[in-house]
């Protein structure tokens, strides 16, 4: 039972929306009742043993579900060599089990700033399958060498025993790399630690450096999340880019590269992520437009690469409403099949050809999806999905990512909505986010909400400056009305 503070159940409205979506929030007995029954697997002696291995993590601060840890070695040539060990789910969680089953069901974790719905029973997801401090686990090793200018030269995928040492977070890697004070306390008592932070960051920046001249997005900049204590919203917390977010982003792109590389070259099924041509080309090359740039007729992701980084560098105050108006341009990802020896298209935003989730598997069901493909060749095993099977299934986490994501902004809304009321009236500037047949949407720039606009919507169009004022708010439905024309002022 959630208590109502405040006079509002943010956890229960987040459960309600929950079910309104098509989630099961609760596990179900039986899920329950097998996952108490699960236990560690002793480590077997055949496998290949890596626990020696300085491993750390990079995640955030109040994160428990580790699914990755890395490790980093300087090799001759100016090359640095990177193991990126992903949690074997698979090993405990078996295959149409119950546990497996309910999985499925949901596909993915929700984070909603206060209440976390888990894919996993907590037992599992921050205990017997998370990567946690000093714990033997089996992982599975992404293992690549990256060349002085970035380029990832060899790539390979092996089963192995790990133990992560070091479970960091990162604020305090961030700040640590940046020089600032309130670094990681285990930098300072082992070197060797700190000496991996520095190759690992150095790797971090030469693979995306990579990645950008190849025509990959800058995106980003500035994330809010709500911030729910005691089931009462006490504001927005900020995540800002910083180095130790660069390391794992890049680490876990070129992982996701490699594992999509592996399994064709092996000739196996393929869950693969990708971002089609831009649903919007047109809009951004109207938005490119307003700065003197000129985007070609057919969609190509480096010379809007290009743009983004110069509105980057010339004004990185008003980046992150360029980078929404793109991103909301460009549209959502989706997961497709790939057959053996049929290459399907790559990632726009990425600008790589070859791209899978599999770093993830706590979290999201096409990760354990993958993570069972990649097993099944590794045991020289046949196939553990027919095609039409992995088909369904990909539609399926599809459309589970993008309940998901309606989930967390509706709450993102509702947690705006309660800091709100008592500024009706007041003027923002915004930006509008959506031209729908619904209506048109603008997101706050200074308080984190995303609102209906009921009037002075004539004309507006995705990434559009535009000042608004606050006509009312209701927390319980998610609603901030918003007026474009003019109206009042504080």
């Amino acid at each position: 039972m959630s208590a109502t503070i405040g006079g509002f159940d943010f956890q229960g409205r987040a459960r309600k929306e929950m079910i309104h979506e098509d989630f099961e929030p609760d596990f179900p007995i039986q899920v329950t009742t097998e996952t108490q029954s699960f236990t560690a697997p002793p480590i077997d002696k055949s496998i290949k043993d890596l626990r020696t291995l300085l491993w750390s993590s990079i995640d955030n601060v109040d994160s428990r579900d580790l699914d990755q840890i890395e490790w980093a070695e300087r090799l001759p040539n100016d090359e640095i060599r990177i193991f990126v060990g992903i949690a074997d789910v698979d090993a405990i969680v078996k295959k149409d089990s119950a546990t497996d089953t309910h999985a499925q069901r949901n596909a993915t974790s929700v984070y909603t700033g206060g209440p976390v719905f888990p894919m996993l029973p907590e037992r599992l997801s921050t205990g017997l399958t998370s990567l946690g401090r000093n714990q033997d686990r089996y992982a599975i090793i992404v293992d690549f060498i990256i060349a002085k200018d970035g380029a990832v030269r060899h790539a390979d995928v092996c089963a192995a025993a790990v133990r992560n040492q070091a479970p960091l977070n990162y604020d305090q890697v961030g700040k640590w790399l940046r020089g600032q004070d309130g670094g990681p306390s285990e930098c300072a008592a082992n070197p060797a630690l700190c000496e991996q932070l520095h190759i690992q960051d150095e790797a971090g920046r030469r693979l995306k450096q990579f990645r950008k001249e190849r025509g990959a997005l800058t995106l980003g900049g500035v994330e809010t999340v709500p911030l729910v204590a005691d089931n009462e919203v006490r504001g927005f917390g900020i995540i800002e880019e910083n180095p130790a977010r660069n390391i794992i982003e890049s680490f876990m792109i070129a992982a996701n590269v490699a594992m999509a590389e592996f399994l064709r070259r092996h000739n196996a099924f393929c869950l693969r992520r990708v971002v089609r041509t831009p649903k919007r080309w047109d809009r951004i090359q109207e938005i490119a437009a307003k700065f003197g740039v000129h985007l070609p007729a057919q969609p190509d992701p480096r010379p809007l690469g290009d743009f983004l980084a110069q509105r980057r560098q010339v004004d990185p105050q008003g980046f992150p409403e360029i980078s929404l108006a793109v991103l909301k341009s460009l549209g959502p990802g989706e997961y497709i099949v790939e057959h053996p020896g049929v290459e399907q298209q790559g990632h726009f935003g990425l600008a790589v050809s070859d791209y899978t989730h599999s770093t993830a598997p706590n979290r999201r069901y096409a990760d354990l999806i993958v993570q069972r493909l990649l097993k099944a060749v590794l045991a020289g095993k046949g196939q553990p999905f027919a095609g039409a099977v992995l088909t369904q299934l990909a539609a399926h986490c599809t459309d589970r990512e993008a309940a998901a994501r309606h989930v967390e902004r509706f709450m993102k809304k509702v947690a705006a909505a309660l800091l709100l009321r008592s500024q009706i009236g007041h003027v923002f500037d915004a930006i509008v986010t959506g031209v729908t047949p619904k209506g048109t949407f603008a997101r706050l720039l200074n308080v984190p909400g995303e609102g209906r606009v009921l009037r002075g919507e004539r004309g507006l169009d995705v990434g559009d400056p535009v000042r608004v004022h606050l006509l009312s708010v209701d927390p319980n439905q998610g609603f901030i009305d918003l007026a474009a024309d003019g109206g009042m002022t504080h």
